[in-house]
């Protein structure tokens, strides 16, 4: 059975759950199911990014999310700040489908959601922000391509956030986005979780 929350069509009883969190200040409904990941809550690692990745200091612009699962992360930031417009992507078409369900829920108007394998069907080149909590289960393939091909997606002075467990491979993530980048910093440590940033250059 391919029931990994990083496959496309998951192969699952379905279970419906419908709760509630609260992300930078607003309360979110969320309903979840099984075959995503982090199905009872939003996990500690999208917590940690959420409080380090300063978009109120955005004041317009265009983000994305990608593998964004259910939708914490990129309705998260879409709720916030309504001046942005956040584009979601996921291979898991379980996962888009909740996140559909969730944006319309909560009434988030300002997000784009579509199925992409990493940035296969995307075709945006000047992002101001791509955050992602990468799939580590997939592979360090797949985790290696969401950050060595995020320059490709980013306007000049853009970033790519992202969030990753010191044991998980951080130290390896960020020597990759020092090479294509050529600056990576950590913005955070939060209990063995590692808040790595880099910007685009000219």
């Amino acid at each position: 059975m391919e029931n990994y929350y990083y496959s496309k069509n998951p192969e699952v009883v379905h279970e419906e759950k419908k709760w509630d969190f609260d992300i930078l200040g607003n309360k979110i409904n969320f309903v979840t199911d099984n075959g995503v990941f982090s199905k009872t809550t939003v996990d500690y690692g999208s917590r940690a990014l959420l409080d380090n990745v300063k978009i109120e200091s955005m004041q317009e612009g265009r983000v994305l999310d990608l593998g964004c699962g259910y939708g914490p992360i990129g309705l998260g930031i879409a709720k916030k700040n309504s001046k942005l417009i956040v584009d979601m992507v996921d291979v898991n078409e379980l996962a888009l489908s909740l996140a559909k369900k969730n944006a319309e829920l909560n009434e988030i108007e300002n997000v784009n959601i579509w199925e992409s394998s990493v940035y296969g069907k995307v075709e945006r080149t000047d992002y101001n922000l791509i955050v992602s909590n990468p799939p580590i289960r997939a592979g360090k393939k797949i985790v290696t391509q969401i950050l060595a091909e995020a320059i490709n997606h980013l306007s000049v002075g853009g970033r790519l956030v992202i969030v990753i467990q010191k044991k998980q491979g951080a130290p390896s993530a960020k020597k990759t986005m020092e090479e294509t980048f050529n600056n990576c910093e950590v913005i955070a440590r939060d209990k063995g979780y590692f808040i790595l940033e880099s910007i685009k250059g000219v």
